[in-house]
């Protein structure tokens, strides 16, 4: 068993990176979820219910990680408008340590109360937000994505009133666990502030704790190829995922590259590149289909926030990197999710094509292709025709890469497991009509099935 290992590294940035702040004290702590999967990679799978509840209820300190709370500052532009004025409005980082393959780690926290950044907030999650980005997160993981992973959900016992679901309705207190919590925004702050020390010692720490392995010129033009190369790869496992994140402002975005922060998402139905999460994104700024885009403009913003201490000719060559990057990456995540190994650039990038053509000529679910033609060979009989012309492309692009089918027995279920809204809103009637959790856990147990499929 992993020993917990406890980090105080953030500490080495200075105060002038975030405000400690006290907890919500809640009504109530009921545990609703807890991650022992991930518990057990930082060491604290030796907890039971009653010490969970108290560090991630009651947000008593982890012996030896921080003694307080921290909200961290930042700015960020949200769908490309500049805000100064943002921070961790209803969250905060608990604590550090490192996991099982000694990498620096963060637990956060969502719905954990007000902070001098909570723009007259309430500092609180809704049970239902949370029980999504359960699923969320499990979902993508078991994808293979690099993604935050909800560690904890507590219920808290108060009445929480919004304006986009019916109120009052339940709240809880959540906990993700996740590689780090510096933001692009994280470095526009400081960009804004005109403060090149704290830029550098950001970057130091980054490269520290975050990066050992990126290199470049200059400690920021590392951080930004870095930031390039993991941010052309979250592109990539998006689309391979048939996910949209929904809200990818730079204040979203991790400089480990990490997906995190689920609101408004959702998985494609079909494959459309139109396809958008949020109801407020009515230009679909941040479609399906754009959000390589997202990223990369977003890391010309990171560029430009570091531009503070680094000449442009140190940055340019990683930002001209990106399509590169995101066409490798891309190849790697579909092929991935086809479950094939790569054979040269080019063949990879012909079946690619051909792939996202057929998807988008017959408008059919992505999970129902990936499943069907897992190991390049059309698994049994299937309810889709793939005789129909579109399909021939593919077909013949993927003969050479052909395997043997999987054996593992979740390749003969009927049908691929999911997790489009429709299924969200089932899994949250039982919960919301009568406290009934067990669909969530079978849900759940699915989900980490089909993971052990894709794994094998």
């Amino acid at each position: 068993m992993t020993a917990f290992q406890p980090e105080t590294a953030i500490l080495t940035l200075g105060d002038a990176f975030f405000d400690p702040v006290q907890p919500a004290d809640f009504p109530d702590t009921i545990l609703r979820f807890r991650n022992d999967r991930a518990a057990a990679q930082v060491g604290l799978g030796h907890l039971n219910d009653a010490e969970w509840t108290a560090h991630f209820g009651r947000f008593a300190p982890l012996p030896g990680s921080l003694p307080q709370p921290l909200a961290m500052r930042y700015h960020g532009h949200q769908f490309r408008s500049y805000n100064p004025d943002l921070g961790d409005g209803r969250g905060f980082l608990f604590a550090q340590m490192r996991d099982d393959h000694g990498r620096l780690m963060d637990l956060g926290t969502k719905g954990s109360g007000q902070t001098p950044w909570s723009r007259m907030g309430d500092g609180r999650l809704t049970l239902k937000g949370a029980v999504r980005e359960i699923l969320a997160t499990e979902m993508l993981e078991a994808l293979g994505l690099d993604t935050s992973r909800t560690f904890s959900v507590i219920e808290t016992g108060e009445k929480l009133y919004r304006n986009d679901e019916p109120s009052p309705t339940r709240s809880a207190v959540m906990v993700r666990l996740n590689h780090s919590h510096i933001r692009y925004g994280t470095f526009q702050r400081q960009a804004y502030l005109k403060d090149e020390a704290a830029m550098a010692r950001l970057c130091d720490y980054v490269l520290a704790n975050l990066a050992p392995q990126a290199s470049g010129p200059t400690p920021a033009a590392a951080v930004l190829d870095h930031a390039v190369h993991t941010g052309a790869r979250l592109a990539a496992q998006f689309m391979a995922a048939g996910f949209v994140h929904g809200v990818l402002n730079t204040d979203n975005i991790n400089i480990t590259g990490e997906s995190f922060d689920y609101g408004p998402w959702r998985f494609v139905p079909a494959w459309d590149s139109g396809f958008t999460a949020a109801y407020f994104d009515h230009g679909g700024l941040y479609s399906f289909g754009r959000q390589a885009e997202a990223l990369q403009w977003n890391l010309y913003q990171l560029a430009g926030a570091l531009r503070l201490i680094a000449p442009l000719d140190d940055l340019r060559g990683s930002l001209e990197a990106f399509p590169q990057a995101y066409g490798a990456a891309l190849a790697d995540a579909m092929l991935g999710r086809l479950g094939v190994a790569r054979r040269d650039p080019q063949a990879d990038t012909a079946l690619v094509q051909t792939m996202e053509k057929a998807l988008v000529a017959t408008q059919m679910s992505p999970d129902r292709f990936f499943f069907d033609w897992r190991g390049g060979v059309l698994r049994g009989t299937s309810a889709v025709d793939y005789t129909a012309e579109a399909f021939a492309p593919f077909i013949a692009a993927v003969v050479p890469y052909a395997g043997t089918a999987p054996t593992h027995p979740y390749w003969c279920d009927a049908e691929p497991c999911t997790m489009l809204i429709d299924e969200v809103e089932a899994l949250w009637a039982p919960i919301a009509a009568d406290d009934d959790w067990a669909p969530l856990h079978a849900k759940i147990a699915a989900i980490r099935r089909m993971a052990e499929a894709h794994k094998a």
